[in-house]
């Protein structure tokens, strides 16, 4: 099939000819030149799979003809250049890839075509926790129980790297996998033979972090999508979407001193969580753009998840060339990228047109001030100022639900007021290593710079180090409470810190490397030493940590932690000395000197221009082109692996990896659509649910399933590893679905974690052993939530989970983009109240049986009937988010990975 737009032309570099598919010039309606940077990108890509079968004019004309305004109802197929992974995501996605060899056997095909037709690449950054800190072998003791927990997923991995082509695994150790994409793994423009050609286009992709959006710093567009979509991209199915709405972002003046791209970052989660982007692309343009570091681009970019957008991208400028530069690229991709970028009108300077957007809104960076966010989700910034006040707030909201209400009565007897209600423990004693303390509420118990928020920018590192060493100099320590720890994002932190002389001083407060991945930020915060943690549960103690990361929803940091703050790696410096979250560090001090001096935040408080002397003499090409030299080689350990050179995987007796049952006895052909009849509510939650609720990452709890499991296979509590760890395994993870300690569940109420009361019997259960009685009833399962339902991590077993628990449906208020999509692609109905209706406005208490009919394609709503014994029925219509033709047919297969086995095996 023939296009009549796809109209390539030679671009000409250093000698080499390469064919590209120009914007300008295309016979059609519409701008091509006003269209936003991101939506040029997509253009390009259909110009450029114009003619092929989920390709046709009428989807290019619908881009060129694009309405920033309208809501968006145009479907266009997207094909990434190549899909990333981290190793929590990624094992279980490759697990599914051997599962699927091994049904494609089954459905008579050939196991071979299950292969990733692009570049695959995994970082393994996910499984180091921070188990030793605050010692000089803290590393190598991290680092040698991270190799004996995972043993069996890296021997896993290693098949994989071996069994499958285009497939590529960074070892453990090396970083981050955002920052390794930024550093290294970017291409800014990829290059290809195709037909007897080469090919130029844009360097794009898709990852299973939801975080992959910080490559859009760079001017790549990318996002995260769970595993399920990734994996179906990787065997060639094109991404389909809607043509987004793009709200452009105007950035203008500069930051003042004193601020980080950290407080920048956590303003602009702040103002466009309210401005309202999920679903939508937003785009950083104006003339703030030249004030701000490659780095500070990729820190803005890195929590579109935070702040609800499929992407944050920046335009490619000169900045962007320099940066890639600074980080060994090679000279003539960088001559490749600029030109290809001029040539296709995507290059920014001040010559650049005016885009068209579907909203805007704009910032002075001058007016950023110093702050974090918290207690509980990223968008809830509060400046440095009033963070004291804001943490006395929290404090009095836990003591009204933990102080009984007779005790309450009696205090208001007295004169007392509900804002003035005592404290019921003051403190607990503690001894340990030869010091007593009083172990307080809003005790920072964890103070962690980690993250590829932050560790990817030397400004805000280099900020850190110099706030250690001027506290150092005046004598200040870490509050003995404190857990310290620096994942750096990649070896060359540590090497640009050692060499300005930053680490030692940030070792001398505690700050010792405890590994190279994503630490405290996912989970891995490790265990608490054991006399902090008797103390906060002897005194039912409020304690708080101070992260320099992306994510602090409940639950997820520390079990023990209520209340976690996002902030810079300056500030974690500062709360560590400070020691308490109630403390005001500008009035209050950080500490004392040996002669009883109090030291405030500004006697420690670095310059701007102390910072990029620091940086401009000390980060350079040559620790990026050495660091990198080796990227996939790994060490002793990793080499050594056992390696099976067998096209399909031996499952092993395994609880890290088993083989899943997504793909048994799944016939050729898809079971015509039906009704779902009688469906009982499992879960029923109010807003702001997240996939860290509904898919834990963090520790297993002995007595939970998924812990009852493990031991019941023989694994000690001590090897328990984390829920992450073990999504390789399902028979672990639908156990620990909705597993997660502060999930609250209105069918349960007055309980935190895993329970509900299931209706077969009218008992108060586990919410997996609920799922099994049902299943035994032959009862289908709904659950029923409120608004941002799933909002957080691309983490696809957030509906692999209810999928294995028997869960056909969910109806919400709203859903976070990703999420609505993995249940679309794990066969799972998302349905939504209509607006201004809701669970508690219809007077659903769960308590219902629910039918809901059969749905056809294109159809935009159904009407659901509510039963409950003894009452009348509740009948309402709900949307149905099925939201593209493609994705219905990904429904009536039961998922996209049974309609891609299918089409594979020449069944679909």
């Amino acid at each position: 099939m023939s296009s009549r737009y796809a109209k390539p032309q030679s671009l000409s570099v250093a000698g080499e000819e390469y064919r590209i598919f120009p914007l300008e010039g295309l016979d059609a309606p519409g701008d091509a030149a006003s269209l936003p940077y991101s939506l040029k990108i997509l253009l390009e890509n259909l110009l450029r799979h114009a003619g092929e079968d989920f390709v046709t004019d009428d989807d290019v004309e619908a881009l060129l003809d694009w309405d920033p305004q309208a809501e968006p109802s145009q479907e266009i197929a997207f094909v990434p250049a190549r899909v990333l992974l981290q190793d929590f995501t990624g094992v279980p996605a490759i697990v599914d890839l051997a599962a699927m060899r091994d049904a494609m056997v089954d459905l008579g095909g050939d196991p071979a075509k299950i292969n990733p037709l692009s570049p695959v690449e995994l970082v393994i950054d996910h499984s180091v926790m921070v188990d030793y800190f605050g010692s000089e072998d803290a590393l190598e003791k991290n680092t040698e129980v991270e190799i004996e927990r995972n043993l069996e997923r890296y021997r896993f991995l290693r098949w994989g790297q071996k069994a499958f082509d285009n497939f590529s695994v960074v070892p453990p150790g090396t970083g981050i996998v955002h920052q390794v994409n930024l550093e290294y793994l970017a291409r800014g423009v990829f290059s290809a033979e195709v037909d007897g050609q080469r090919l130029a286009y844009p360097d794009t992709l898709v990852g299973t972090d939801s975080h992959t959006t910080m490559i859009n710093g760079l001017g790549v567009l990318g996002w995260g999508v769970g595993g399920i979509e990734a994996e179906a991209a990787m065997l060639g199915q094109p991404v389909t979407m809607l043509i987004p709405q793009v709200v452009g972002f105007r950035l203008s003046g500069s930051l003042a001193e004193g601020a980080t791209a950290t407080d920048l970052v956590l303003t602009v989660t702040e103002m466009l969580r309210k401005h309202g982007v999920v679903g939508k692309f937003v785009e950083f343009f104006g003339p703030g753009l030249a004030s701000l570091s490659l780095a500070d681009r990729a820190t803005i970019a890195n929590m579109a998840p935070e702040y609800g957008a499929t992407c944050g991208i920046f335009p490619v400028d000169q900045k962007t060339i320099d940066y890639l530069r600074l980080t060994g690229r090679d000279e003539n991709q960088l001559a490749l990228i600029e030109a290809y970028m001029r040539a296709m009108g995507l290059w920014h300077d001040d010559s650049a047109p005016d885009a068209r957007y579907s909203s805007e809104l704009g910032l002075d960076l001058g007016e950023v001030v110093p702050s974090l966010a918290g207690p509980k989700r990223p968008q809830d910034r509060i400046a440095l100022s009033g963070a004291a006040a804001a943490f006395g707030d929290v404090l009095r909201e836990f003591h009204e639900l933990r102080v009984a209400p007779a005790e309450q009565a009696d205090w208001a007897e007295e004169g007392g007021s509900p804002e003035a209600q005592p404290e019921a423990v003051h403190g607990v004693t503690v001894e340990r290593e030869g010091q007593r303390f009083q172990l307080n509420h809003g005790a920072v118990v964890i103070a962690a710079i980690t993250s590829c928020t932050n560790t990817s920018n030397p400004a805000v590192l280099i900020a850190a180090g110099l706030v250690a060493r001027k506290a150092r100099a005046l004598g200040l320590q870490v509050k003995p409470w404190v857990k310290t720890s620096l994942a750096p994002g990649s070896k060359v932190v540590t090497e640009y810190l050692e060499r300005t002389g930053l680490l030692a001083d940030l070792e001398a407060l505690g700050f010792y490397v405890v590994g190279y991945g994503c630490t405290t930020c996912i989970g891995n915060s490790g265990p608490l030493p054991d006399e902090i943690t008797d103390a906060i549960r002897a005194g039912d103690l409020l304690v708080t940590s101070v992260l320099s990361g992306n994510r602090n929803f409940e639950g997820r940091i520390h079990q023990d932690v209520r209340a976690n703050y996002l902030a810079s790696p300056p500030l974690v410096v500062a709360y560590a000395l400070a020691g308490n979250m109630g403390i005001d560090l500008a009035s209050d001090g950080l500490g004392q000197t040996a002669n009883g001096k109090t030291v405030y935040l500004a006697d420690v408080w670095p310059t701007g221009e102390e910072i990029d002397a620091l940086v401009a003499a000390n980060v350079d090409p040559s620790m990026f082109k050495a660091r990198y030299a080796d990227v996939y080689t790994g060490n002793e350990v990793w080499n050594e692996l056992p390696v099976a050179d067998s096209e399909r995987f031996d499952w092993p007796d395994s609880t890290y990896v088993r083989k899943p049952t997504f793909f048994d006895d799944m016939p050729a052909s898809p079971a015509p659509l039906g009704e779902i009849i009688g469906a009982r509510c499992l879960v029923k939650v109010s807003d702001s649910v997240t996939t860290d609720h509904i898919s834990p990452a963090g520790a297993i709890a002995p007595d939970s399933p998924a812990g009852t499991y493990l031991v019941e296979h023989g694994v000690a509590q001590k090897d328990f590893n984390s829920y992450g760890s073990r999504r390789g395994n399902h028979e672990v993870m639908m156990r620990g679905t909705f597993a997660n300690v502060r999930l609250r569940n209105e069918l349960a109420p007055g309980s935190e974690g895993s329970w509900t009361t299931c209706f077969v019997d009218d008992k108060r259960m586990s919410i997996f052993d609920a799922a099994e009685l049902y299943r035994e009833a032959g009862e289908p399962l709904v659950v029923l939530a409120g608004k941002e339902y799933g909002t957080g991590s691309s983490r696809d077993w957030a509906a692999k989970g209810p999928s294995l628990l028997g869960v056909r449906a969910v109806i919400a208020e709203s859903y976070e983009r990703i999420h609505r999509s993995n249940l679309v692609g794990m066969g799972i109905l998302p349905l939504q109240f209509l607006p201004g209706q809701s669970a508690a406005s219809l007077g659903l208490d769960g308590e219902e049986h629910f039918d809901i009919p059969t749905i056809e394609p294109g159809q935009e709503r159904v009407e659901v009937i509510a039963r409950e014994n003894g009452g009348e029925p509740v009948i309402f219509e709900a949307v149905i988010r099925i939201d593209t033709p493609n994705e219905f047919t990904y429904y009536r297969h039961g998922g996209i990975l049974h309609y891609v086995l299918r089409r594979l095996a020449g069944s679909a």
